[in-house]
């Protein structure tokens, strides 16, 4: 039933368009006749051109039938119908001057065969007979050509109003889906962006609506990309979500200081607006070739005023097929650390920890993503006892050691004392000396700036630990003995952001325990990589420090957590600030005053190492 009906309605409309193509052709090629008259016609010549009517609109309306004419649908019609339309309409001019020339011949043959016949007709055609004496006769080339030309271009127009029709009821109608859908904003009119806008139209825009773009580069502003205006800078972000009304913004510039792209995220995240993000550009292969499935939210790591860490992979190699030890191997930091070091192909990775379940998740995640090279061995155990890490040593000879394992929250360490001093301090002497006695080529203690002017057991601790390692440097003649100095890592346990978010799912408020407290901040995955390129910039008694730009305040960290998670702080999530917690510092410091003055810069120019303590061996001891 409803196959029927479609052809029934194309019919129509095929019907519709041969009445007008018939009309346009016999309506054309009569005024083209009387203009070539000069505009006067007496009942003899209008006989004469309704003879032709006929034949006219036959083969016309042949030459488009065989062309298909009537069979295209117009309102998708594009430059090849066109084309198409043009071949017929001069196919059906030719067979009309064709037809008239054959019956010119025929005419002066019958006249001049029978002279009765033509005498009639010169009586009949008297009035006439100067300018169009024969019944047929072959008109001037101007009519033919002007007629086909004139045909053409009206029954190309009635077809394309049609088209046109149909194409702004389409219009009309994707301007209302589109009004309907997200309204989103992006933020760079680059390659990447404008990859990002084909990557919409590619998918009917069913991720949403790209309305407008802003970009920095003042020769951009008043163009339109693919159709989307440029309509401001990054500075205008605020007032164009205003005037868009904006639900989503997509940061889109791969090529920008890190200074001015966290600048452009806050403009952004205090919209209140979603904002996402594009990945690493350097690790696709075009720009343009960018897609919306491939954005990501922006997280705190985003904002976090401290410049990306660049280091050389050269000198990690030193790990390349060696057996590689790290204490503490299924914590957050430490885990991290086995994924960086398997990046450099060693020989084997064996994990020593106390905790058994994240070992065991590591090494699954590390054999599914490497298929068992470097294989991956778990040991467990505490670093407190000397003769559990003997036989570990024992057992695999390592060429490295990491030592991440230690307690490391400030708070609780005030409370068990003892257990830091263990666990730190023995723990670090224990795994120390055994590097020494198994001839280990490199070790590296993972440190804290808390170490630094201590406040807390924990930073006093690790201080300890520091000065254990140039303790065993001085003494060792083969390991090279180091240590890795750095601030707080963002998303390790105990830090302060699983705590925000943890406070953000239960609606608030956020604790701070003061609106003044300062810290430096760095990632994990830079951390490891920090710890990892030590290892081989060592040449025995160093600790290296990591230049992590400015500090934090912990308070607009949370206030910048509350506006990724779409929520205005003090206003819909509050911040308490609770005091600051036995042993806490309001700020720390990265260095000794002692250390500034020998302190140097390394072949990477954020990593610095300190100038070593002088200290009485035996006291330590």
């Amino acid at each position: 039933m409803n196959k029927k009906l479609n052809k029934r309605k194309i019919g129509r409309r095929n019907l519709a368009l041969l009445f007008v193509d018939i009309i346009v052709i016999n309506v054309i090629y009569f005024l083209m006749i009387y203009f070539h008259w000069n505009f006067s016609m007496d009942k003899y010549e209008a006989i004469r051109l309704l003879v032709r009517i006929p034949y006219v609109t036959l083969f016309y309306i042949l030459a488009y039938w065989l062309f298909r004419i009537y069979k295209t649908a117009w309102r998708y019609a594009g430059l090849y119908e066109i084309i198409s339309f043009g071949s017929a309409t001069v196919a059906g001019t030719g067979a009309v001057w064709i037809t008239d020339y054959v019956l010119m011949k025929t005419n002066q043959y019958m006249y001049l065969s029978n002279p009765q016949l033509a005498e009639n007709a010169k009586s009949v055609l008297a009035p006439t007979a100067s300018r169009y004496p024969l019944v047929f006769n072959v008109l001037p080339f101007s009519v033919y050509l002007d007629s086909m030309l004139i045909i053409l271009f009206l029954c190309l127009v009635f077809r394309l109003a049609y088209r046109s029709y149909f194409l702004f009821k389409n219009e009309q109608s994707r301007r209302q889906h589109l009004s309907e859908l997200k309204q989103i904003l992006i933020i760079g009119a680059g390659e990447a962006g404008t990859g990002l806008l084909k990557d919409f139209q590619k998918n009917s825009y069913k991720f949403g609506n790209p309305v407008a773009l802003v970009d920095d580069d003042i020769s951009k502003q008043g163009l339109a990309i693919n159709g989307t205006p440029v309509v401001g800078t990054c500075d205008d972000i605020e007032l164009v979500c205003k005037k868009y009304d904006i639900d989503e913004i997509i940061f889109c510039i791969p090529s920008i200081s890190d200074e001015r792209r966290r600048e452009i995220l806050d403009f952004a995240v205090k919209t209140g607006v979603s904002v996402k993000i594009a990945p690493d550009i350097s690790s696709l292969d075009n720009a343009s070739d960018l897609t919306y499935k491939e954005m990501r939210s922006v997280d705190i790591l985003d904002l976090l005023s401290r410049p990306e860490i660049k280091l050389n992979p050269d000198v990690c190699k030193y790990v390349t097929d060696k057996i590689v030890l790290v204490t503490g191997g299924g914590g957050s930091i430490g885990s991290e650390l086995c994924r960086q070091i398997a990046r450099y192909n060693p020989e084997k990775i064996v994990i020593f920890d106390i905790y058994e379940n994240n070992a065991y998740e590591l090494k699954n995640s590390l054999d599914l993503k490497y298929f068992g090279n470097p294989k991956i061995e778990i040991r467990i155990g505490s670093v407190r006892e000397y003769e559990r890490l003997k036989a570990v040593f024992e057992e695999f000879h390592p060429s490295s050691v990491f030592h991440a394992a230690a307690h490391k929250h400030v708070p609780l360490m005030e409370d068990s004392p003892y257990e830091a001093i263990k666990n730190n301090i023995l723990g670090t002497y224990n795994t120390a000396r055994c590097a020494n006695e198994f001839g280990v080529d490199n070790f590296v203690l993972l440190s804290t700036d808390k170490a630094v002017n201590p406040t807390n057991v924990m930073g006093a601790t690790k201080r300890c630990c520091e000065l254990i390692i140039q303790h065993f440097s001085k003494i060792s003649t083969h390991t090279k003995f180091a240590a890795v100095r750095f601030g707080n890592v963002l998303g390790s346990n105990g830090s302060v952001i699983p705590l925000f978010k943890e406070q953000l799912k239960k609606g608030g408020p956020l604790t701070v325990t003061h609106p003044d407290i300062t810290r430096y901040f760095m990632t994990i995955p830079e951390a490891a990589q920090l710890v990892v390129q030590a290892g081989g910039l060592a040449k025995g008694g160093e600790i290296f420090v990591l230049d992590m730009g400015e500090p934090v305040k912990i308070v607009s960290l949370a206030e910048k957590l509350i506006r990724l998670s779409g929520f205005e702080p003090y206003v819909d999530i509050d911040i308490q600030f609770t005091g600051l917690r036995p042993g806490e510092k309001l700020y720390e410091e990265l260095i000794l005053p002692s250390e500034e003055e020998g302190m140097h810069k390394t072949e990477n120019n954020k990593i610095f190492i300190t100038a070593p303590t002088d200290f009485d061996d035996d006291a330590l001891l």
